[in-house]
């Protein structure tokens, strides 16, 4: 049985009827690595198997950062030996959407990248006024295309999506509001008094009805998945190509890529 006590990278906690399940790698801006997957795959099968829990509520520890995707690090490292295809993005991805539970995305900060995908993927999201969204895939010479570019364009439309992927700049909170990636912006000091005032809303609510509901809207997208699967492993091909890798070293070396001899 998981022991969430046990876990480095991810923090655990019940408060009232919710789940509260924290990236704790503030450091890093709440990037992810192969642990921090495994643990968050982990407590969010704790929450769904968990009968006095009525909603999750997804954040970052800190101030700074909700989360900001993949450790670029770790991506040097090829994430521990297990290679891009064997961390279990996928797998997080799914269990957002599958469990028959809200999930609240309580974004306190950075969501860029990966982050800014997990947070779309949650059924409703609350944000700091001081947040900021974006996507920086082909700046580093990677993309998540699926959940990251198909879903993406089902909040905000077709153009704004491909605006998203292909510049790379950053939106406010209230910008991603108006786009339709946020339900609500608040001070961060009233921050946990909205994800609170939600979650004892939700305690309140059918918890068959609310399962219903939520596997009745992912219908309508679930064909997304298998193009998320198929798009994966053709990451893992780009990401073993030098064009990929030369993103990666800028970003470790704090300098601008040079993409241009990769032209096609």
């Amino acid at each position: 049985m998981t022991d969430p006590k046990q876990f480095t990278d991810v923090i655990y906690e019940i408060r009232d009827r919710a789940a509260w399940i924290i990236i704790n790698r503030p450091k890093v801006y709440n990037a992810f690595r192969a642990r921090t997957l495994d643990e968050l795959i982990q407590a969010f099968q704790l929450a769904a198997n968990d009968r006095n829990v009525a909603s999750i509520v997804l954040t970052g520890a800190g101030e700074k950062a909700f989360c900001t995707g993949g450790d670029q690090s770790a991506h040097e490292g090829q994430y521990d030996g297990r290679g891009v295809v064997g961390l279990p993005i996928d797998e997080i991805q799914g269990l957002i959407r599958d469990v028959p539970k809200p999930v609240i995305a309580r974004v306190n900060g950075f969501a860029i990248g990966g982050g800014n995908v997990l947070a779309t993927l949650c059924d409703m999201t609350i944000a700091a006024d001081h947040a900021q969204f974006g996507q920086v895939g082909p700046k580093v010479g990677s993309v998540d295309a699926g959940w990251g570019t198909a879903f993406l364009a089902r909040h905000v439309g077709d153009k704004k999506a491909r605006e998203i992927w292909y510049l790379n700049e950053r939106y406010t909170a209230e910008q991603a509001r108006e786009m339709g990636l946020v339900n609500k912006v608040v001070p961060m000091a009233q921050l946990d008094a909205a994800v609170k005032d939600w979650t004892d809303k939700l305690a309140q609510r059918s918890p068959t009805a609310i399962a219903l509901a939520k596997r009745s809207f992912n219908a309508d997208s679930d064909n997304i998945r298998g193009i998320s699967n198929f798009a994966l492993h053709a990451v893992k091909l780009f990401y073993d190509t030098a064009e990929s890798k030369e993103g990666v070293a800028a970003f470790n070396e704090k300098r601008d890529p040079d993409f241009h001899k990769f032209a096609r």
